[in-house]
């Protein structure tokens, strides 16, 4: 059974790597010879994927910030077409990255109807859809959708595509997370130390928009609490220059981090971090974190005044049961001072403690789905849809 992944960034590629581990477990399991190529990271490769291109560092949010994308990816999509017209898979999965994978999606549907398209993990459209083409095309091109969050199954059911909610893979990937204790004595924390790790990007963008502000608030923290100690995990190796260079503009000392992510959130007091699925890392570890979000101000005046741009809430945490559990400051409110005030209550308030553990229970229970193995019973979801979508 010869599989197609697609996807894209440092998170697609983290959920890449879990679902191509468990096709190959499942595979064995049923006595399927599997095949995995796609594109995707390193995650993926080492969990035994052919990588035909590496999609890890192109990604942006933002019109201004596409822009420096749009020729590698138009360039991967023809690698891509020419290797799936030369390479024809049993059946394609699509993980997030809209609009890559909307045109993959499309071209196949067109010159190839007889091989499945799954989507696993689909566009947050059920949170703000600013262009309703894109959700009618993707309903179109899509044989089965696979959900991590139970409104996104809900949303994309109404809209007449078979979804199941299938819960969360990073509530099985937080199980081989070290304890805090073990954590801390690795690295080498007292428990007298606070320990924060701020974690600004897994694109070339955030670099720019978050870390400056990230690290003028750790040196203000770390002026308040002359204890504290920083951590910075680094996405993607080639980040780390930019990364030395702009810490050197601020009198803050931070230690950098290259290699398993969670082995540095499983130890931290808090963590200062941007929008995203590390967020459920965090909350999944019983981490406070603040949250924050900034875009080129051009982008978010387009985004505000012409596509109306309004959410409920930017972090997956917060989505997870529509209420804010985590605070967030998006664009102006993301300032030194906010994130410094609120990052001294999670650390030191204790009913603000006591009340996000709560919140935090409530959304694991959510996320959870009673599933053991999610990652596997998305690989047997695929397996069993080709099996079917073949006899027809």
């Amino acid at each position: 059974m010869r599989i197609f992944v697609s996807t894209g960034e440092v998170s697609g590629d983290l959920q890449g790597g879990l679902l191509v581990e468990a096709l190959y477990r499942q595979g064995k399991i049923l006595n399927i010879p599997v095949n995995v190529e796609g594109l995707g990271g390193k995650k993926m490769q080492c969990a035994g994927a052919n990588i035909i291109a590496d999609t890890t560092a192109i990604g942006s949010v933002g019109l201004l910030e596409s822009l420096p994308f749009i020729i590698p990816t138009w360039k991967i999509q023809q690698q891509t077409k020419k290797y799936l017209e030369a390479n024809l898979p049993d059946i394609i999965v699509l993980i997030d990255y809209l609009g890559p994978n909307l045109a993959i999606a499309s071209y196949v549907k067109q010159k190839f109807p007889k091989i499945p398209i799954i989507w696993y993990i689909g566009p947050q459209f059920w949170v703000w859809t600013p262009l309703g083409q894109d959700v009618k095309q993707l309903v179109a091109v899509t044989d089965k959708l696979l959900a991590i969050f139970p409104e996104e199954a809900k949303f994309y059911q109404e809209k007449g595509l078979s979804s199941t909610y299938v819960g969360h893979p990073l509530v099985d990937r937080i199980k081989n997370a070290p304890k805090r204790e073990e954590a801390r004595k690795k690295l080498g924390i007292q428990e007298s130390e606070k320990m924060i790790v701020l974690l600004p990007a897994s694109r070339q963008q955030e670099l720019k928009y978050l870390l400056p502000v990230m690290l003028e608030s750790a040196g203000k923290i770390q002026t308040k609490i002359p204890s504290s100690r920083f951590y910075l995990p680094i996405s993607l190796s080639k980040y780390r220059l930019e990364i030395e260079n702009l810490i050197k503009q601020y009198p803050v000392d931070i230690t950098l981090f290259e290699g398993e992510t969670l082995d540095i959130l499983a130890g931290a007091d808090l963590a200062i971090t941007k929008s995203g699925t590390v967020n459920l890392e965090l909350g999944l570890l019983n981490i406070p974190q603040v949250v924050i979000y900034k875009v080129n101000a051009f982008t978010i005046w387009i985004a505000r005044k012409i596509l109306r741009f309004s959410i409920p809430f930017m972090s997956p945490v917060n989505l997870v049961l529509m209420k804010e559990i985590v605070p967030e400051l998006l664009q102006e409110k993301a300032t030194s001072e906010n994130i410094v005030n609120l990052s001294l209550e999670l650390l030191f308030n204790e009913s603000r403690q006591q009340k996000l553990k709560l919140d935090y229970e409530n959304m694991i229970k959510t996320l959870d789905n009673g599933v053991n193995g999610v990652s596997d019973k998305v690989a047997q979801e695929i397996i069993q849809f080709n099996n079917q979508f073949q006899r027809k």
